[in-house]
């Protein structure tokens, strides 16, 4: 292939690998590779999730040369790349090196395990400190700031570390990290900062937040350089970063110095870029009109893996009753320039939900019963799963799954509810449980869990559309994608369209790519970045939603029954905190 095409590569950091994908300027992948990365738990602390950017970037490495020789594409076509990343904190000193991040004698100090993933729990304490503040900083993150949060996880680890050594840190969003390792310029993404690290949309850092919550040795009479921006030098997605690759990045990916590499997004940001831009197929039939960037507002991304990230924007000059974006309670933002100039965005999300629901199967008595059978089968045991439900429906005279369930209620909040209650102290439940532990009983649970996360899901999207979005589809990516059933779950009860795209698994990744290209192109301007987007997005699938009218009453009496667990969830725990005073 000539160095006359021009081509694009993103690369996409998820919660347990790193992926590479060189993309053409049509959206086609030409070749992707996937390499495993390692996350370090503490035995003694279900809370602790820990990587290296160390690994991390050398797993990229890898993969990058490995799409370049599957292609033959030279290193001289590929024009532009993209990052995307967890949003994790990444911890190094001035040089790059990476600082230990691990509780005990060697934290503060350089090492592997620098980096604290985003579902990593330890700084709860910390979260609720800074939630007593009243600060302006949480009217941009739903009122409640998150404890899978920066800022929080940065204010734990001044409290563990020596004051020199902490001194001496660079506190970064994963998603940064890479294009500071990849150009060595350490200017940092309106997306990462915005959306992670309480940087307030047009006010900028806030001194009396961080002074008050213990933390004012990062305001550096106004530097800020520990956090690695002042007001005014952060760039809004795909911008190029420094002068693109250095000469030490170049020769570790096998690319060109100089090569342009575009300001990051957050992954669930990328998958909304890789997803909400496409036109789809409904019977057979592809949509005719191209999407303009106004109707973006109407579709919102849901970026679903091992937890799942919902993510919509809005342009100021579309709201009547705000002229700073939509502010809803227990959803993180708005945040402006996130990734569009002049655009707001709102995330809301989902904890634990792949993760969940490999939980429930895994954990079951019948699960040994269930991987022998799909081994003896030849199937994927969500399969096997699907043909035990069959055979109960058959066996049990009912028309649907939901029908076959009707009695059991399942309250998904196992790791929390990130959206829209933002309360890391909830707990799932299960009501209506028998004294079964077959492999019939397995499926039943396993189809409950999705439809809790479904059920979950129409709260999340009641909220943003109650504080004046205007959802009208959804657009999914991610492993989740492909449960064909769960996708009708959420079109029925969400009672809106769910458009799946061409991959589940490349989307995101694509989202990356994009990044690329806007950066080696120099655009700068919304409508632009858009007409990229379009034009590289693969079009999906609609899926319309199909209840009957009795399948629609069974899931708004569950959904309102869902509701209410929540209202009796948070009295008893007020009954329990009484009565252990």
């Amino acid at each position: 292939m000539g160095s006359d095409t021009p081509y694009f590569i993103g690369i996409d950091v998820g919660t347990g690998s790193a992926r590479a994908s060189l993309v053409a300027q049509n959206g086609e992948i030409k070749a992707s590779s996937t390499k495993d990365t390692i996350t370090w738990r503490d035995k003694h602390d279900h809370r602790i999730f820990e990587q290296s950017t160390n690994n991390i970037w050398e797993q990229i490495c890898t993969a990058v040369k490995e799409v370049l020789k599957e292609s033959n594409v030279p290193a001289t076509a590929v024009k532009g790349l993209g990052f995307d990343a967890t949003c994790s904190l990444a911890v190094s000193d001035f040089n790059a090196n990476p600082i230990t991040v691990t509780k005990g004698s060697d934290i503060g100090q350089n090492g592997d395990r620098n980096i604290i993933l985003w579902a990593d729990h330890r700084a709860e304490k910390e979260a609720e400190l800074i939630n007593s503040t009243g600060s302006i900083v949480l009217n941009y993150v739903g009122g409640t700031m998150s404890l899978e949060m920066e800022v929080p996880k940065i204010l734990w680890l001044k409290k563990h570390m020596d004051p020199s050594l902490f001194a001496r840190c660079q506190f970064f969003d994963l998603p940064d990290f890479f294009t500071y390792k990849a150009t060595g310029d350490s200017t940092r993404s309106f997306c990462s900062t915005t959306c992670k690290c309480s940087f307030v949309p047009d006010k900028g850092w806030q001194p009396d937040f961080f002074e008050r919550i213990g933390l004012g040795e990062l305001i550096d009479d106004g530097n800020w350089r520990q956090m690695g921006t002042a007001h005014g030098r952060v760039q809004t997605a795909g911008s190029p970063v420094g002068q693109g690759l250095s000469r030490q990045a170049a020769e570790e990916l096998g690319l060109v110095e100089g090569t342009a590499v575009g300001s990051g997004l957050i992954d669930a940001y990328a998958g909304w870029m890789g997803t909400v831009a496409a036109r789809y197929t409904e019977n057979g039939q592809l949509s005719a009109v191209l999407p303009s960037l106004d109707e973006s507002r109407h579709r919102l991304a849901a970026v679903a893996g091992t937890s799942t990230c919902h993510i919509v924007q809005v342009m100021t000059k579309t709201l009547f009753q705000s002229r700073e974006g939509v502010f809803v309670k227990g959803v993180w933002g708005p945040y402006k320039d996130a990734a569009f100039p002049g655009w707001w965005m709102n995330e809301g999300g989902q904890s634990s939900t792949g993760q969940l629901i490999d939980f429930i199967i895994t954990t079951h008595a019948a699960y040994p019963e269930l991987k022998e059978r799909a081994k003896q089968e030849g199937k994927a045991i969500h399969t096997v799963l699907l043909d035990v439900l069959e055979k109960l429906r058959h066996e049990n005279h009912v028309d649907t799954y939901t029908e076959l369930t009707k009695h059991i209620h399942f309250y998904p909040d196992f790791h929390g509810n990130r959206s829209p209650i933002a309360d890391p102290r909830m707990r799932g439940s299960i009501v209506g449980l028998e004294l079964e532990s077959s492999i019939a009983d397995l499926a039943r649970k396993y189809y409950l869990t999705l439809e809790a996360i479904a059920l979950q899901t129409r709260h999340i999207v009641e909220a943003l559309n109650t504080a004046g979005h205007d959802i009208t589809s959804l657009y999914m990516s991610g492993g989740q994608a492909k449960n064909v059933v769960m996708m009708q779950l959420f079109a029925d009860t969400c009672d809106i369209p769910v458009v799946l795209p061409k991959s589940h698994s490349e989307a995101v990744v694509l989202g990356a790519a994009m990044l690329g290209r806007i950066a080696a192109e120099g655009v700068k301007v919304g409508e632009d970045m858009w007409k990229i987007m379009v034009e590289m997005t693969p079009a999906g699938t609609l899926v319309a939603p199909g209840a009957s009218s009795k399948v629609k009453k069974l899931l708004d009496a569950k959904y309102k029954i869902f509701r209410e667990t929540i209202d009796i969830q948070n009295r008893w725990r007020q009954e329990i905190e009484e009565a252990s005073r």
